[in-house]
């Protein structure tokens, strides 16, 4: 079992979507804070995956895909765009995945290869926040979305 980082929204809406995906053992949803220079603490989850179910690329592009990848908007300290890696192999595939996909958006990705550092996890309660409630209008009408989006993309992918 493999594990990387991935930020870039609220961490309710990525914990959802990688809980969806196949080979995705576990996602531990809150802050990450990365080794120098980005070391303050941005929303985040740490996906815990099988390589042989699901590919780093693959993650990284429904990563992409599951938030504004190319938008620097004024919330990015909160919700910094990023794959966090955990060695040095990861870090080279990330930079190599990360130009490969930068075809298929008209924009340039501002998602960044950073090294993992620490993992501030969410309250209890926070956690699991999708599943334990979708009704929920936050669910509803903020991560539903952006999981139907994503199974239209597989869907039309297979």
């Amino acid at each position: 079992m493999n594990k990387v980082g991935l930020g870039g929204s609220c961490h309710w809406c990525t914990e959802a979507i990688f809980q969806s995906i196949e080979g995705v053992i576990d996602v531990e949803q809150g802050w990450i804070a990365a080794k120098a220079p980005n070391e303050d603490f941005s929303e985040a989850v740490v996906v815990h995956f099988n390589p042989a179910q699901v590919s780093l690329h693959n993650l990284i592009e429904i990563h992409l895909l599951s938030h504004s990848a190319t938008s620097s908007h004024n919330m990015r300290a909160k919700y910094r765009s990023a794959v966090y890696v955990y060695n040095k192999t990861q870090y080279t595939q990330s930079i190599r995945i990360l130009a490969e996909l930068q075809i298929h958006f008209a924009n340039p990705l501002i998602t960044q290869t950073l090294l993992f550092d620490k993992f501030e996890a969410s309250a209890t309660h926070y956690q699991n926040y999708y599943k334990k409630d979708p009704s929920r209008p936050f669910c509803q009408n903020i991560i539903q979305p952006k999981l139907d989006k994503l199974k239209r993309y597989l869907n039309h992918r297979s």
